[in-house]
């Protein structure tokens, strides 16, 4: 419990206390499980203080100086510690809901345990070294924040800020990232094995050397966080037919002309019905990567989808893309075309594959296009896919030479 000779100073104010401290370097201040809520503490001298399992929440610690101090199990909840000095601090277990901490130094400050700072304040914090590992920082602001060299294994930063925070050597191990923000993030020389990284916003301002593997493992290195989690996927090749097959299950391409605005809208909207109906929808409108061509990059695709839609409808790149892919690969092609329009002339050559579906589905509307979608395009494509399954299963008939001559 507080030693109630500290706590009836402290009670008396800042400059009270600080002035024992000064008189009394010696004084090891206990204040655990004392109760402070709504306290001003701005500027007071609590280093190396005991305050574990404290009330604090509301109360005003700006600019003071808690170096060292244990704050494990403390309540901090809305509490303001801006510009506080938390260096080599133990906040493990603390609670720091909405608590601003905001300009604190809290480099080499333990925040192990599951520290709960959620929806937090730390703009410009000084986190260089810290411990938060398991920390709930979900919500938090931590923008401008220095984390390099801290430990964040398995903290959950699910909806952070962290718009121009610098990462450089942090430890993300099991770290949770979903839709976090990453804009003008520092990400170097990190460890991201286990992370769990989904619809991340903002472009990172660098990605290099991403560890992916286990310390027991070869190192292996990336520079994209999102594309981390499939290239170690790649990596454990007992896990790759698995993941082609799910793919493979569910993926559908879809193909057509982008530009004017009323096509790449037409596309969309097929998108969002396809994704609405159960299937993973991948429109090919973005740039080709720097190790293949558009052309092979639409196969590599192609390659995965359990079918293709391709809108031939005033086409500009799809004569190509699919002259390219339809004698390649045994997948069933759904063309469809706007009512007023004639598909191209070398169209009438791919039919010949029995893959391609007949007749080319015509749509006056985009409204009329959504609502027969999956009577009209997916169900054919899905029994044109099993009969496809049937035949490729089927084993090639091989015949004695002197059988088929016995024959004639």
């Amino acid at each position: 419990m507080a030693n109630r000779a500290h706590l009836a100073i402290l009670n008396k104010g800042t400059d009270a206390w600080n002035k024992l401290r000064k008189e009394n370097p010696e004084i090891e201040p206990d204040f655990s499980k004392a109760d402070l809520s709504g306290a001003d503490l701005s500027e007071v001298d609590l280093s190396g203080a005991d305050l574990s399992g404290a009330n604090l929440n509301l109360a005003n610690l700006g600019g003071a100086n808690l170096s060292g101090a244990d704050l494990s199990g403390a309540n901090l909840n809305l509490a303001d510690i801006s510009g506080a000095h938390l260096n080599w601090a133990h906040l493990s277990g603390a609670y720091l809901y909405r608590a601003n901490l905001s300009g604190s130094n809290l480099s080499r400050a333990d925040f192990s345990s599951w520290a709960d700072l959620c929806e937090a304040d730390l703009t410009g914090a000084d986190l260089t070294g810290a411990d938060l590992t398991g920390a709930n920082l979900s919500g938090s602001n931590l923008s401008k924040v220095n984390l390099s060299r801290a430990r964040l294994t398995g903290a959950n930063l699910s909806g952070a800020n962290l718009f121009d925070a610098n990462l450089s050597d942090a430890n993300l191990k099991r770290a949770i990232l979903v839709e976090t923000d990453l804009k003008n993030v520092k990400l170097t020389n990190c460890h991201i094995y286990g992370i769990s990284a989904w619809n991340l916003r903002g472009k990172p301002k660098e990605q290099q050397n991403l560890i992916i593997t286990h310390e027991e493992e070869a190192t292996i290195t990336v520079d994209n966080l999102e594309v981390a989690q499939f290239i170690y996927l790649l990596l454990n090749n007992q896990k790759i037919r698995d993941v082609i097959q799910t793919i493979g299950q569910k993926a559908v391409l879809i193909l057509g002309r982008f530009s004017p605005p009323e096509r790449k809208e037409v596309l969309n909207k097929i998108r969002e019905r396809v994704r609405e109906l159960g299937y993973l929808p991948m429109m090919f409108d973005f740039e080709g990567a720097k190790e293949r061509d558009f052309t092979e990059t639409i196969k590599v695709l192609a390659g995965l989808s359990l079918f293709v839609i391709v809108d031939i409808t005033n086409p500009k790149s799809a004569p190509l893309e699919l002259q390219a892919t339809v004698p390649d690969y045994m997948i069933p092609f759904v063309p469809i075309i706007q009512k007023g329009e004639v598909p191209f002339s070398m169209f009438k050559d791919l039919t010949k594959y029995d893959w391609v579906l007949k007749p080319v589905r015509e749509y006056d509307t985009k409204e009329t296009l959504l609502v027969m979608l999956e009577k009209a395009i997916i169900k054919p494509a899905i029994e044109k896919h099993k009969e496809l399954v049937r035949l490729k299963a089927k084993e090639l008939e091989v015949k004695d030479i002197l059988g088929l001559s016995s024959e004639e």
